[in-house]
């Protein structure tokens, strides 16, 4: 039980010396000097696990940023590594709608200054993490950000199911920035590149990450333009298909149903169903997805709080 957590201790000791190691060796021959940073990089890459077991979402919200700053130097002197921009993506995705635009959604009934404010950082920091994603994917098919903007589809192809990973949290990040700039036509008139994205990870690795893919598309199918069908019969289909990969124990395929389709339908009972389910899952029953599942939590909470905001409810006489 804790030899993963003494693992994921050591690995960030790694990454502490690495850095020590950057310093003492700044006037050294390069090619030592580039074994110690690529050591430190290889370990920072990996190193996102001891946040996603942390019980403490506040601690987390202040020690990411130091993680993410020190992902961006070790960029600055490796700007190839794959590892990093991958870990970079992710991180800033998560940071942004864990720790801002959650806020923001909860300020808005008290202080919608406030929370543009903390939405358009947000906006700012989900493009940040899609830089770092285009970056990954171009290290590895040259050529691959320019063309996917001219030919979605075909430039997607490109990609194998080794990069689905950047993929991922790409189409993520491109998505979560195009939801808060619907007023932007140029972000808008991108979509199609990050539907490319999404769809062509479903096609690779359909259940990377316990089905991260397809809690994605329970909320992505309700606004796909041209899509095949009732858009709520895909959604509950991603929905089905999340729910079997991660064996019940993620409160994010619940959260996404409610909020993405029974408000859109209004189906209240179902909505507080689907909430109610995620809050009575067990945390630590998943050590992995921890933190992911006290999030989500936290945000099934301030969905039921807004219940009579979201749905017509006719008061009884």
């Amino acid at each position: 039980m804790l030899a993963k957590p003494f693992a994921e201790t050591r690995r960030f000791s790694r990454v502490v010396l690495g850095c020590v190691l950057l310093v003492w060796l700044g006037g050294s021959g390069c090619s030592i000097r580039r074994y110690a940073l690529n050591q430190a990089a290889d370990a920072l890459a990996q190193s996102g696990s001891t946040f996603s077991s942390d019980d403490d979402p506040e601690l987390v919200q202040a020690a990411v940023p130091f993680s993410l700053k020190l992902m961006e130097s070790l960029l600055a002197e490796n700007p190839r590594h794959v590892g990093l921009l991958t870990s970079a993506a992710s991180g800033f995705t998560q940071y942004a709608y864990a720790f801002v635009q959650q806020e923001a959604d909860e300020l808005e009934a008290h202080d919608l200054a406030l929370a543009e404010a903390k939405r358009a950082r947000a906006r700012r920091l989900y493009l940040r993490a899609q830089r770092y994603g285009l970056r990954g994917l171009e290290v590895k098919h040259a050529g691959f950000a320019k063309a996917l903007l001219a030919n979605p589809r075909s430039a997607a192809q490109a990609a194998a199911k080794a990069d689905v990973p950047l993929l991922y949290w790409t189409a993520a990040a491109w998505a979560s920035a195009i939801s808060l700039s619907k007023d932007n036509p140029e972000l808008v008139g991108q979509i199609p590149a990050m539907e490319a994205l999404i769809d062509r990870a479903l096609e690779l690795d359909e259940s990377y990450d316990h089905g991260a893919i397809h809690s994605f598309l329970i909320s992505y199918e309700m606004s796909r333009a041209g899509g095949r069908g009732d858009a709520a019969a895909r959604a509950r289909k991603h929905f089905d298909r999340a729910l079997e990969l991660t064996g019940g124990k993620d409160a994010s395929p619940l959260v996404a149903l409610a909020e993405a389709v029974m408000i859109q339908k209004q189906e209240v009972k179902e909505f507080e169903s689907l909430l109610h389910r995620a809050l009575a899952i067990n945390p630590e029953a998943d050590p992995e997805r921890q933190l992911v599942n006290t999030v989500m939590q936290r945000r099934a909470r301030w969905l039921l709080s807004r219940k009579a905001d979201l749905f017509l409810i006719e008061e009884k006489k």
